[in-house]
């Protein structure tokens, strides 16, 4: 989360104040709660939240979010509705949390789960779940594949409570669109909580068993595993990054001229994708497609891109092949997908006089007309040795002068609408910020955009003195 906006402030005290009214009637008198097995349930998942911060734990356990679930999803199959939201939170006070404010995302988490295992609780003893499941001490056995309908209808509740608040908590922390905030969320939840329902119900199967509490503490093993799994993911995820990473900073190192510009185009990428409502999956490739961009330029001779005054024609000529440069540098990662195609193509133009290839309109790939957009908006809105930052605005009305000929409508409206509602923070990427040196005349916005506001659209989108940073 960013500094919290009032919408989400005021969504985080309600959560938390629904949360509080959710576990208040299992702390009064009188209220009858199986307090052992709460207990013993809460420390469980406590203990598991805190076992996800050891060191020589956190690379496999931390990686699995949810995966100790089961344990609040055995709670919800076994106690009362305020008992078993209770149960969340210790363990989600004491979890893992990776980014600032801690305290404000633990909180939340706690009211998140809290309400979730309520509502689920409710539902399974809507449909007289607990019957089902059997009783304590071996007395009735649990009668399959009844319990199923029951403790499934709970894990779905469970699920889409949890959603709809994650939903609502991008819409008003993370600031993303109303319309897209929830997109892709329920597919992508329902299977993996599918799976920790089933963990769950063994859990409280073996929980009511005679074996009791010590023969439930079997089903950790498999969700250790799981854990396993996802942490082999995101070791590959991690390596995914790290090379990224690697050829993004050796553009960095060759053309200081645009130290950082890949990061933002990247991060322009995303905006628009978001306002678009393109899926998660695609958004996270286009984010690789926006920060590698440029990686041609490492086959460009460096005394070219860092050359003072105009470029020769044969010059340009050069630089302008770094989109195939860099897609032959890229052809063989499998996990680029579509972001390949934008690297080779993010210099045509709707009308057809762009390079490589002179595609126009709908033969130019979508991540590639969505780069454009980003690169160009960026180049402008940064200060460089040869070129000082214009304003936003003035960068946005020089991209809707050129819609429909040089850029995608589509694509600079919705850059256009993302920019009103988040802003945008560009930071001086130069190794000087005196503005234009020596004899190098101002430069508009690199390669997307190098003619001034007046010149006619037909003449912007070319190379800047250096070969711009596209």
């Amino acid at each position: 989360m960013r500094a919290l906006s009032v919408a989400a402030r005021a969504y985080v005290l309600c959560a938390l104040f629904a949360a509080a009214c959710c576990t208040l009637p299992a702390l009064l008198p009188g209220a009858g709660m199986p307090w052992g097995t709460a207990a013993l349930l809460a420390a469980l998942y406590a203990a598991c939240e805190l076992l996800g911060r050891r060191p020589f734990l956190v690379s496999t356990v931390r990686v699995g979010a949810g995966s100790f679930f089961p344990v609040l999803l055995a709670a919800v199959l076994l106690l009362p509705p305020s008992a078993a939201a209770l149960v969340a939170v210790p363990g989600a006070l004491v979890g893992h949390v990776e980014r600032r404010p801690r305290a404000v995302r633990r909180a939340w988490r706690a009211a998140q789960l809290a309400l979730a295992a309520w509502c689920a609780a409710h539902v399974f003893v809507f449909l007289d779940g607990g019957a089902s499941l059997g009783g304590g001490g071996g007395a009735a056995a649990p009668h399959f594949p009844y319990v199923l309908l029951p403790a499934g209808a709970a894990v779905l509740a469970f699920c889409l409570v949890l959603t709809a608040l994650d939903g609502g908590i991008l819409a008003t922390a993370e600031r993303l669109p109303v319309r897209t905030a929830w997109r892709g969320l329920l597919l992508r939840s329902v299977p993996p909580h599918c799976v920790q329902g089933l963990a769950g119900l063994m859990m409280a199967v073996l929980w009511r068993s005679p074996y009791g509490a010590l023969a439930a503490l079997f089903v950790l093993l498999p969700m250790y595993i799981s854990c396993w799994v996802f942490a082999q993911y995101h070791r590959e995820r991690a390596a995914h990054q790290a090379t990224i990473r690697a050829l993004v900073q050796a553009v960095d190192i060759k053309d200081r001229y645009t130290r950082g510009h890949s990061e933002r185009v990247g991060r322009a990428s995303v905006m628009i994708a978001r306002e678009l409502g393109m899926e998660e999956d695609r958004i996270e490739v286009l984010r690789f497609a926006g920060i590698l961009h440029d990686v041609g330029k490492l086959g460009v001779p460096t005394r070219l891109l860092r050359k003072d005054g105009p470029l020769t024609p044969e010059e340009r000529r050069v630089i302008e092949l770094h989109p195939e440069y860099g897609h032959e540098m890229v052809r063989g990662i499998g996990f680029l997908g579509e972001a390949r195609a934008a690297i080779l193509h993010h210099h045509e133009r709707l009308d057809g006089s762009g390079y490589p290839y002179g595609l126009a309109g709908g033969q130019i790939p979508e991540f590639a007309r969505v780069v454009a957009v980003a690169d160009a908006f960026d180049a402008m809105t940064s200060t460089r040795s040869y070129q000082r930052a214009r304003p936003v605005g003035t960068a946005l009305r020089e991209l809707e002068r050129c819609a429909g000929t040089q850029f995608d409508p589509l694509m600079v409206t919705a850059l256009t609408r993302a920019l009103a509602r988040q802003g945008w923070h560009p930071r001086v990427t130069s190794d000087e910020q005196s503005g234009p040196r020596g004899n190098v005349p101002p430069a508009p916005a690199g390669d997307d955009l190098a003619a001034p506001p007046a010149a006619p659209p037909a003449a912007a989108g070319r190379h800047a003195d250096r070969g711009g940073p596209g």
